[in-house]
């Protein structure tokens, strides 16, 4: 066989693999060969985009799963021993590991990180390489990790069994961490990029923890809600019943993992500093996410809470950390353990690139100042002096700059993708306010377009159901050419219409619940009218819809596999055919049938009828002008 024509895969197959394998290595738990690390750049030339080359080792070996601690560059045998050295050092530079080797099938040339050895390279026979215990033992050294440290740091990751690993640079920050805590660190900065996974890494950092009984009860701190809540369902989930969310201002001691916003468990007043109800050693470990928003700030009230529970390992993460005069991550937590920006995520295509669109009125760049005497629209007199970009939608509110800049974003959105995420900074709550109500009167097709996005996405046999106003119903023109399409290509088989207040105080606007599956055409629609529970007469935010209200409808709505057969018509259930609706122009507000005319007093039920009547009445005056127009062409 000559070695000279055989592939770098054969040389993988024939000579690096055998060679590990008769070191001690396990293959099938210690040993990954052709690892993809990255996703490649993500490259836009226009509209289109496409991405570059991913970062790929021939071979990873790990002390245990989620623990790198050599990579392996091979090349083919036309090339030196060491060919592939500088491209495996970039790759164990990213991965932070600190044995690289390069190898073209004679053998290997072993580059030493760890500064720990006699020389820094070294040439070995195929049958020198070294053996896990020999590596894991000069990596516990170069770490500092002795004794129970060692041990702690082989606490396994949380593995759901479906294949999912964390990213690479996941790894990393969590291995640091780990270690971290390991050799007895009490405060500990992560910094990771928007998009990058944080609150899964912080989840196998504390699984980890808790679960090799390193740290026995957490709290994990965050400053909104939103954030709470999605981590408690999503990445958190594995807890179980070990885990609650402090909510209310209720304090129950029974729980090891605890969640909470920091305004839950801190106020102004004494009495609302219910975290005091802990003792001050019960968290061994506090987690705090995005913690460059304040609890790096000596006055803040966070800071009291890290204060308190001062005996607890504290893990800060934050993707900016801060650094003022009144603020500073790192002198509370020290320099972070480890660091993954926006710059290498975009680099590695996790994260996507971005250009900046400037956008510059004149109002903003050449000031503006009012006409003497000139009033407000309140009656009061505008303060005579230049008004510039500091004043705006602050001291200064101009409506029509506000539609400008709703306009010029509506415009964006169409031209690329209006359904992408879109986040719009504004200065306070009433700028935004103003902001969303300008957008909301540029967007008025957008739902629409929405429901089609959805028609679009499913797959045959794929079902959905979409919550809708009763405009869309017997809205004319794009509404009528989207309910056709509807019905012509998925079985819209239940409408459930819901009645007034469902999203009080937000909207008073009626809404419908609409059920669908792709993939064969609408033979009849049946109609559900669900009513209040008994003495309920309106929704509001203190007594909201509940989903018991819907055992009705559960006991009624039958199987779709049978079409619905065992479903009848009831006072409050109804089926009109497809026919009918394609005479009614695909209107969809069909009234129920077992009720008589009900005459309603609600402004919004009225303005509803009375936009329908003048759909209708323009409708008439279009046909008179044809039938006119037609009448005229044919006496001349």
């Amino acid at each position: 066989m000559d070695k000279k024509s055989l592939t770098e895969r054969d040389i993988c197959t024939k000579f690096i693999a055998p060679a590990i394998q008769l070191a001690g290595w396990d293959i099938q738990k210690q040993v990954r060969e052709e690892v993809s690390f990255t996703k490649g750049r993500i490259i836009v030339r226009g509209k289109l985009h496409s991405r570059g080359e991913s970062r790929r080792a021939d071979f990873i070996l790990y002390h245990q799963a989620n623990l790198p601690i050599a990579v392996i560059e091979a090349k083919d045998n036309k090339h030196d021993i060491g060919s592939g050295m500088q491209q495996a050092l970039g790759y164990a530079e990213s991965l932070d590991v600190p044995f690289v080797f390069s190898s073209n099938g004679d053998g290997f040339l072993f580059h030493d990180r760890t500064g720990t050895g006699t020389q820094v390279e070294t040439e070995l026979s195929l049958d020198q390489f070294p053996s896990p215990d020999e590596l894991w033992q000069r990596y516990c050294q170069w770490k500092g990790l002795n004794g129970d440290a060692r041990k702690k740091v082989e606490s396994p990751y949380y593995d759901d069994g479906s294949g999912r690993m964390p990213r690479y640079y996941q790894t990393n920050a969590i291995n640091r961490t780990v270690e971290a805590v390991a050799k007895g660190q009490s405060r500990i900065l992560l910094v990771m990029a928007t998009g990058t996974g944080k609150t899964y890494t912080a989840f196998q950092i504390i699984w980890r923890l808790w679960k090799s009984k390193q740290k026995k009860r957490i709290l994990f701190l965050a400053d909104r809600n939103i954030l709470v809540d999605q981590t408690k369902n999503n990445d958190f989930k594995p807890f179980g019943q070990a885990m609650t969310k402090i909510a209310k201002r209720q304090i129950d001691t029974s729980y090891e993992i605890y969640l909470s916003l920091y305004q839950a468990v801190t106020g102004t007043e004494e009495e609302m500093n219910v975290y005091k109800q802990f003792s001050r050693d019960f968290f061994d470990l506090i987690v705090i996410d995005e913690c460059h928003r304040g609890s790096a700030a000596e006055d803040s009230a966070w800071r009291e809470i890290l204060e308190y529970f001062s005996s607890a390992t504290h893990v800060g993460l934050t993707a900016t950390p801060k650094e003022t005069k009144e603020v500073s991550s790192i002198t509370y937590f020290g320099e972070p353990v480890y660091s993954y920006t926006l710059k290498q995520g975009i680099e590695d295509g996790f994260l996507a690139p971005y250009k900046v669109v400037r956008i510059d009125f004149d109002k903003d760049l050449q000031g503006w100042r009012p006409p003497k005497g000139m009033l407000d629209k309140n009656g009061e007199l505008i303060e005579d002096r230049i008004y510039n970009l500091k004043d705006m939608d602050r001291t200064l509110v101009i409506e029509a700059r506000t539609q400008l800049v709703a306009q010029k974003v509506t415009e964006f959105l169409k031209a690329t993708d209006p359904f992408q995420k879109t986040i719009i900074f504004c200065d306070d709550i009433n700028h935004a306010e103003r902001m969303r109500q300008a957008l909301v009167n540029l967007n008025r097709e957008t739902a629409d377009l929405f429901l089609v996005l959805i028609m679009q996405l499913l797959k045959d046999g794929g079902r959905a159901a979409v919550v809708l106003p009763d405009g869309f119903f017997f809205g004319e023109g794009i509404k009528s050419r989207i309910k056709e399409k509807l019905l012509t290509e998925c079985n819209l088989h239940t409408i459930v219409r819901l009645p007034n207040g469902v999203f009080n105080p937000y909207t008073s606007i009626k809404t419908n619940l609409l059920f669908f599956t792709k993939g064969t055409p609408t033979k009849h629609v049946w109609f559900y009218e669900h009513q209040y529970p008994e003495g309920v007469k309106n929704y509001s935010k203190t007594r909201p819809m509940r989903i018991e209200e819907f055992t009705v409808e559960e006991s009624w709505w039958g199987s779709e596999a049978d079409g619905f057969a065992a479903r009848v018509e009831t006072e409050f259930a109804w089926k009109v055919g497809v026919e009918e609706l394609q005479a009614r122009n695909w209107n969809l507000d069909c009234k129920n049938p077992h009720i008589g005319e009900r005459i309603s007093h609600d402004p919004d039920e009225l303005l509803r009828d009375y936009n329908q009547l003048q759909c209708e009445i323009s409708s008439l005056r279009d046909q008179l002008k044809a039938v006119l127009s037609e009448a005229l062409e044919r006496q001349v």
